[in-house]
């Protein structure tokens, strides 16, 4: 996008935002907007707003906005994420909302995925959700993107930043949205997807929440923390939520820790996961903490295990019918484990329908996925009855 069409567009928002609210068209690093003004914001309100400069596809205008959302103490907090809109005119009047969850990227600030040259790129689907008609809206989630420590897998968390980041982008003047969406996630995702069902009803009962997908989703944490204990991937992901959860819950993270592995700990921990580079420094980091990493198991320790146990879906109603996308080679998010937690939704009455992809790894669990739990949403958007694999 070049910087005059950037201007352009800028403006073009500008001139049709209500009057009275205070947007800004700089500062993109979000630090001109005070405690006061956050407080004072109803939830979900779009605190500020800038063309979203990290791509977009053909079929869509997108914006980079700045909203209110709820903290995970409680706390009125700002949350960064993006809307894309279709081009084309609405469908049916009404433009229906799908949010995309997305997959870990990281515990810092500056892991953010709207920070991304390629946002559009890294959202599954993207491109036919918008041939649809869909407005997708993609949350950064607390802490990425914004001042604050990330609560990486704090369920309640990141459900309430991907709630109010549909109420956002009700509010764009030019979305013409409906109340209706779906959630769509990967990963860490999927695992958000799974919260936002559970809690949509209570804290957004103005929203209507057709269905859920994921991908590839974190469910029970103890077991996949176990299953994934010693390797690279496991390495990197524990470091991540012990630097995540020590801040979040004021837990040392050195009782955990074993002598000596501080330095690698702390690298690997506030590592983003976005770019070639930042993988590869990641995986050195990583590659060291198998020497020397934990002096305790966390899925055994206390209060690392009420931790995840209390971050495991499941505990609520589902909040509405679920798809899951699995990759029958995924060593991240192990097949058993996904299975196990879909039997549990088919025991709760929830309609689930879990699509196996063969050969597939946790990578491309979200892409290889996507066209499938496209439709399947799309078809909860026309009222079809969830299919469900749950025996009668």
């Amino acid at each position: 996008m070049t910087r005059t069409f950037a201007a352009l567009l800028c403006a073009a928002v500008m001139a049709l935002l209500p009057a009275g609210r205070a947007w800004s068209r700089e500062d993109p690093g979000l630090g001109n907007v005070s405690q006061r003004e956050i407080a004072n914001a109803s939830l979900g309100t779009i605190l500020r707003v800038w063309p979203q400069l990290g791509g977009s596809t053909g079929n869509a205008k997108a914006y980079r906005i700045l909203y209110r959302s709820t903290g995970v103490n409680g706390e009125p907090i700002a949350v960064s994420g993006a809307v894309f809109i279709p081009l084309a005119p609405p469908p049916h009047g009404k433009r229906d909302i799908i949010a995309w969850a997305h997959p870990t990227t990281g515990v810092v600030d500056r892991c953010a995925p709207t920070l991304l040259p390629d946002l559009a790129g890294t959202i599954a689907g993207l491109e036919e959700m918008l041939r649809r008609g869909y407005i997708v809206v993609a949350t950064d989630y607390e802490g990425l993107g914004t001042e604050g420590m990330h609560p990486y897998l704090v369920g309640a968390s990141e459900a309430r930043s991907v709630l109010d980041s549909v109420r956002a982008a009700r509010l764009l003047p030019d979305a013409n949205a409906s109340n209706r969406f779906a959630v769509w996630g990967h990963s860490q995702g999927g695992h958000a997807a799974l919260f936002t069902g559970e809690e949509a009803a209570a804290y957004a009962p103005e929203l209507k929440l057709v269905g859920v997908a994921a991908a590839a989703p974190a469910t029970y944490l103890v077991e996949l923390f176990k299953a994934d204990r010693g390797s690279i991937s496991g390495n990197s992901l524990t470091a991540m939520a012990l630097l995540s959860w020590s801040t979040i819950y004021k837990v040392p993270a050195q009782t955990a820790l074993a002598s000596g592995a501080k330095r690698a700990y702390e690298a690997a921990a506030s590592s983003c996961i976005q770019t070639i580079d930042e993988m590869l420094k990641l995986e050195q980091s990583a590659r060291t903490l198998q020497r020397r990493f934990l002096k305790i198991d966390p899925t055994k320790s206390e209060p690392w295990r009420a931790i995840m146990l209390a971050n495991s879906p499941g505990r609520k109603p589902a909040g509405a019918p679920v798809f899951i996308a699995q990759g029958t080679e995924d060593e991240t998010v192990h097949p058993p484990i996904t299975r196990r937690f879909a039997d549990h939704l088919c025991r709760n009455g929830t309609p689930v329908f879990v699509k196996y992809l063969v050969g597939v790894g946790h990578s491309y669990a979200g892409y290889d996925g996507a066209n499938d739990a496209i439709s399947w949403m799309a078809d909860r958007f026309r009222g079809l009855p969830a299919p469900s694999l749950c025996k009668r």
